[in-house]
């Protein structure tokens, strides 16, 4: 689809993309700002591809909605900085346009920035050699040019800095074996990593592919400093394939679990509450096609054994068992629950309001 088209119409995917970004965007700032005050009393959001600003249709892109967003809170208008970027002038004109129109833009103390250039090794370089105020940026390129994992360190490296960025798994699944787009490939997996690749895949299930490529991005973000990476899939029109990923990337446990809630509340379906972290068109008439695992149930075997003889609170318990799983908090305390009713732990305060379990709860392991 010609870059020109994206922008067209709204699609039901690009509203919840822009959701998760919105939401956690909203929450971020709230967690940040009492911090941020205390030093340079200021915030970003970053957009590297930030587009003309709306669809054809009229619907608000993601640089608007943080904008107004900020125009109705106090302590926004006071502390954000945003800077927008594309390479298209076209679209940045128009981004200029359509912030320009919106009502109470004056009351902004900074003004928005918005810059025309393109995402290359020298916007890296800047990155990572400048030191960020909390930002919180999404990176969101049509297919891969540009996307590499010295963006995605520079633009989380420093205190309060978190980062989304768009993976087109379907052009990148067919560019890691074409030569002509190698350097690309590299600069998004590391050389090693993306050579790994090229001899493995071609032997894999579409499933395996897809599971492997995600497993190995999140393992080189993971090795330049980015602790907690979470991906939100988006499968086809059937169903039937991944077709694209948010990847959301924190150096802090309290932005993934920020994040961990927000992408789960997105996800088409669920199974016995465990969310799917995918959006998928055919979940709303196809509901079974998503899994009967009863993962809930393995999370009740594991927890017993991965903390046999220990004594921790809820939140701990959480904190240490749920990185890289689709479990959220909800999760952990109704197998908690269960597991206390069955007797095979015992939880201090005994005493609370029935089927409840807080985070400070203690629970002895056997």
């Amino acid at each position: 689809m010609p870059q020109a088209k994206f922008f067209d119409e709204r699609s039901d995917q690009s509203e919840v993309k822009a959701r998760i970004v919105q939401k956690y965007f909203y929450v971020w700032a709230r967690v940040i700002i009492p911090s941020a005050k205390l030093r340079e009393k200021k915030i970003a959001y970053i957009d590297l591809y930030a587009g003309p600003g709306r669809y054809k249709d009229g619907a608000a892109s993601t640089p608007l909605m943080i904008l107004e967003q900020a125009i109705k809170e106090p302590d926004l208008r006071d502390m954000l900085v945003t800077l927008f970027n594309d390479a298209n002038k076209d679209n940045t004109n128009a981004l200029e346009s359509e912030i320009g129109k919106l009502v109470g833009i004056e009351t902004l103390k900074y003004k928005p920035q918005v810059s025309c250039g393109e995402i290359d090794e020298d916007a890296a370089k800047y990155f990572s050699e400048t030191n960020l105020i909390p930002s919180f940026s999404f990176v969101d390129p049509f297919g891969y040019k540009g996307l590499s994992l010295k963006i995605v360190n520079g633009v989380i490296k420093d205190w309060g800095c978190d980062c989304v960025f768009f993976f087109n798994y379907n052009r990148i699944n067919a560019g890691i074996s074409n030569p002509a787009v190698k350097s690309h490939m590299d600069a998004l997996f590391g050389e090693e990593r993306a050579e790994m690749l090229r001899k493995v895949l071609p032997e894999k299930s579409p499933a395996k592919r897809e599971e492997l490529v995600l497993e190995e991005l999140a393992q080189a973000i993971k090795a330049m400093g980015g602790k907690f990476v979470l991906p939100f899939r988006f499968k086809n029109e059937k169903g039937t394939r991944t077709s694209h990923s948010l990847i959301f990337v924190s150096k802090h446990f309290k932005g993934y679990e920020i994040m961990k809630d927000i992408m789960s509340k997105e996800s088409s379906v669920d199974d016995q509450g465990v969310p799917s972290f995918t959006y998928s068109p055919a979940d709303a008439s196809t509901p079974l096609l998503f899994s009967l695992a009863r993962p809930l149930d393995s999370l009740k075997e594991d927890i017993p054994k991965a903390f046999a003889g220990q004594s921790l609170t809820m939140q701990q318990i959480y904190e240490r068992h749920s990185i890289d799983t689709p479990f959220i908090k909800k999760n952990y305390k109704d197998v908690l629950l269960a597991l206390e009713v069955e007797g095979k732990i015992s939880a201090e305060p005994a005493k609370r309001k029935k089927g409840t379990f807080a985070d400070h709860v203690v629970v002895k392991f056997p």
